[in-house]
């Protein structure tokens, strides 16, 4: 059994408000430090992350000699005996320091790759999970401990996973609540299309007709596949190529994917995306001239979501020489399609408006000065509705 995304953010809270620890066991790359970033953000706590993985034994806390007279103690039959203190990390520090500044609020101390750090820097932040201090420093009471790990082939349901683990001791598998994460592609292409800046929309229409592609688990432990984290660099990395000569983009395409993707399904998307060459896209549409005739041709929700994107991403652009091309292809939408386009400006903020409205009275014939004109004819015709 295995929770998603959107169930965790119920599940790991639930399970702090417990006062357990929950263990968000999950493939690399399907969102573990975005769930626990998003948990702390809606639960209004401070968050601190310490990657494990990256830890070596005594990072948190390290001894040191004693600082004064004081520290020593003299015997008659045993010599100079010094009192030995630790040094603790800048994390620890910090938590404490926030702790004491904020004592209402609730502190989020995640433990990243948990299982990927060495039997002793595990051994190290047991007693931190289960007891809740480490040499003598207890932590307060505010602050709540989530733990992450990547399967390894003892867990039930991930016997085939190869990753590079210090399998877990059966302390922590006792002492915490494992949440089993999953991946759900509906969900994330939902996340997708709301995400500013948007996902690119050729990876939204491959995924949402390969659904299994978006997390690809092989038994195989081969070198490369695709994850969601995985995804979201293919999306940047198609916005920039998106900009470069057509022949550039089929030369770079398939190698560019396959490095995120493997070359598989990195081969297979790049095929994709060149047979959707011709399609429209932001990017595409601001960048080059001619597109005027396949823009008016496209059915009216394309229209429409491509301008309302123009707005989201690039409404700046409103107010330079832009605006002319916007202009000529606001008029190729139907009139209630203008209306909602209209509004989609209005609600992206004053700011907007008014450098259009400050370039405007420096330039009364320019295309800034058409367009604001424009759109005030099209927001006054929804008015009348």
């Amino acid at each position: 059994m295995a929770l998603t995304y959107q169930q965790l953010l119920t599940a790991v809270p639930l399970v702090l408000r417990a006062g357990n620890v929950p263990n968000i066991v999950g493939d690399a790359g399907i969102g573990k430090s975005a769930l626990v970033k998003e948990v702390a953000r809606n639960e209004g706590a401070a968050l601190y992350t310490t990657v494990v993985s990256l830890s070596e034994k005594g990072d948190l806390a390290i001894p040191v000699p004693p600082l004064t007279s004081d520290s020593f103690v003299e015997t008659k039959q045993y010599g100079r005996l010094a009192n030995v203190q630790f040094g603790y990390s800048e994390t620890l520090v910090q938590i404490i320091k926030h702790a004491e500044a904020h004592p209402d609020q609730s502190i989020i101390w995640f433990l990243d790759e948990f299982n990927r750090g060495t039997q002793s820097v595990q051994s190290e932040l047991m007693n931190l999970v289960l007891q809740r201090q480490i040499n003598g420093l207890r932590l307060p009471a505010q602050v709540q401990i989530i733990i992450a790990e990547n399967p390894d082939s003892t867990m039930q349901g991930f016997e085939d996973r190869e990753y590079d683990v210090a399998v877990g001791d059966a302390a922590i598998k006792d002492r915490t609540v494992r949440l089993v994460m999953a991946t759900s592609t509906a969900e994330w292409l939902k996340w997708a299309q709301t995400r500013q800046p948007q996902i690119n929309r050729l990876v939204i229409s491959y995924l949402t007709h390969h659904p299994d592609r978006l997390a690809v688990v092989s038994p195989d432990n081969v070198d490369l596949a695709p994850t969601p984290r995985a995804w979201e660099r293919v999306s940047s990395n198609l916005d920039q190529l998106q900009k470069l000569p057509a022949e550039t983009q089929r030369a770079l395409a398939t190698d560019l994917f396959s490095g995120d993707l493997g070359a598989e399904v990195g081969t297979s998307f790049a095929e994709f995306v060149m047979a959707q060459e011709s399609e429209l896209t932001l990017s595409a549409l601001r960048s080059s001239e001619g597109n005027e005739k396949t823009f008016g041709e496209a059915d009216e929700a394309t229209k429409i979501d491509l301008l309302r994107e123009w707005v989201s991403s690039a409404a700046p652009s409103l107010a330079t020489e832009e605006a002319g091309k916007f202009e000529k292809l606001l008029k190729a939408v139907s009139p209630d399609g203008q209306v909602a386009i209209a509004h989609s400006i209005g609600e992206n903020g004053d700011q907007i408006i008014a450098a259009m409205y400050d370039q405007a009275s420096k330039e009364p014939d320019g295309v800034v000065a058409s367009l604001y004109r424009y759109l005030a004819v099209v927001a006054s015709r929804g008015d009348n509705k």
